[in-house]
């Protein structure tokens, strides 16, 4: 009787498994810590910046992040310099034109070449990205921490957090920015940051 009694357990416990679905986590940070940061690190300017008006949602099944797929997007009116001229530039139609191209998104198909660690996976993001009227596709290194319910210790609500950080290069020209142009002053290389932290409330 043991035995069987057992035996079901196990089943059980394999059926839970089995039928675990991927946890969806909010990226619209009502802290407003998310960012992203940029730096065009040009010849006779370096222009540092950042940009925190960022929504969307991942997929994430620690039992199987190779799988993971999700969408950021980025405000891009949100993005920011301290000097006031050089941001009304940036957001002028010359550049990233903000009043017709109103966000950058990532559409992350899934990940490759995932490594665990604990509560972190280290893997490449491959996904597209659509800055202007260009779509190209990208593959970008992460580190995602997956904190089982550890929400409650950033947010006072109960669930799970996911922090999601990356650091990569785009290149302007690629994208149709304002391509060859001004480039002593404005990098053709744009070398990005990521920091996210998304939450699945209970």
């Amino acid at each position: 009787m043991k035995s069987i009694t057992t035996t079901i357990t196990i089943l059980s416990l394999l059926a839970v498994s089995v039928t675990a679905k991927p946890v969806t986590f909010d990226l619209a940070d009502k802290k407003g810590v998310n960012s992203i940061t940029f730096a065009m690190d040009s010849l006779l300017e370096p222009i540092y910046g950042n940009a925190a008006g960022i929504t969307g949602k991942v997929s994430f099944d620690p039992d199987a992040p190779e799988k993971t797929s999700g969408k950021v997007v980025l405000k891009t009116a949100s993005l920011h310099v301290a000097n006031k001229l050089m941001k009304e530039h940036i957001h002028g139609d010359g550049w990233m034109n903000v009043v017709v191209f109103p966000s950058i998104t990532f559409n992350l198909k899934k990940l490759t070449n995932v490594k665990k660690d604990g509560d972190t996976f280290t893997a490449n993001a491959v996904g597209t990205m659509t800055i202007l009227k260009v779509t190209r596709e990208i593959t970008a290194p992460v580190t995602i921490s997956f904190l089982k319910g550890r929400l409650a210790e950033r947010n006072r609500v109960e669930g799970d957090l996911l922090v999601v950080r990356s650091k990569f290069q785009v290149k302007r020209g690629d994208f149709g920015i304002n391509p060859g142009q001004k480039l002593l002053k404005v990098a053709n290389e744009i070398d990005i940051r990521v920091g996210l932290a998304g939450a699945a409330p209970y």
